[in-house]
């Protein structure tokens, strides 16, 4: 009996190592976090791409604390609609999250996207370490120096601060509203062939 218990006691053990090293070899999840005019857009083209984990809206860049949606809309707060998107490295790289940042906005309109106007509608990256920051500031210079856009970037690449989730009727927006309001549409396909990115179908 003791030697049963101790044979699978050994067991436990070898068992238990291994998927502690499979765990420890397998990718954590990686957040971004990106602002291109009205959310609701932004959350159904980066929830399509391949490799994303999930995706949630919400507010950030600005200086009050939990923010409804009507007082950031006041553009008294100084928040940017928000896309936080989690993803897993070893399916979808930053760089090709950036291009699909790049893709699907305009980054040379100041505070506006489309018909929709005013600075939480700002063009922006918020990094959340200094690989992310230098990849952001990368991508913006080789697409300045290309020439792809007629007119200035003025995308802003800042520090990730907090986060504030938006309020659950804006999550999945055009996922439960089919047919919603959505500005978005694809640019130049020479965005992804300056930076060098596979093109991603997003319908």
């Amino acid at each position: 009996m003791k030697l049963a218990r101790l044979v699978f006691f050994l067991l436990a053990i070898m068992v238990g190592g291994q998927l502690e090293g499979r765990a420890e070899m397998e990718p954590q999840p990686k957040k971004a976090a990106f602002g291109a005019g009205c959310f609701w857009g932004v959350e159904k083209i980066f929830s399509k791409v391949t490799g994303v984990v999930s995706t949630q809206v919400g507010y950030m860049g600005g200086s009050a604390a939990e923010p409804t949606y009507e007082e950031i809309c006041t553009g008294r707060t100084g928040h940017a609609e928000a896309i936080e998107v989690l993803y897993d490295p070893s399916k979808v790289s930053y760089e090709e999250l950036l291009a699909t940042f790049w893709e699907w906005h305009d980054p040379t309109t100041l505070n506006r996207q489309g018909p929709d106007v005013g600075t939480q509608y700002r063009s922006v990256i918020f990094f959340s370490d200094s690989e992310q920051e230098a990849a952001a500031k990368r991508s913006k210079e080789v697409l300045e120096r290309s020439k792809v856009f007629k007119n200035p970037i003025v995308t802003e690449i800042i520090p990730a601060g907090r986060f504030w989730k938006a309020e659950e009727y804006h999550q999945k927006y055009l996922q439960k509203n089919p047919g919603g309001y959505c500005s978005h549409k694809p640019g130049s396909p020479k965005i992804r062939e300056v930076l060098h990115t596979p093109k991603e179908e997003i319908g």
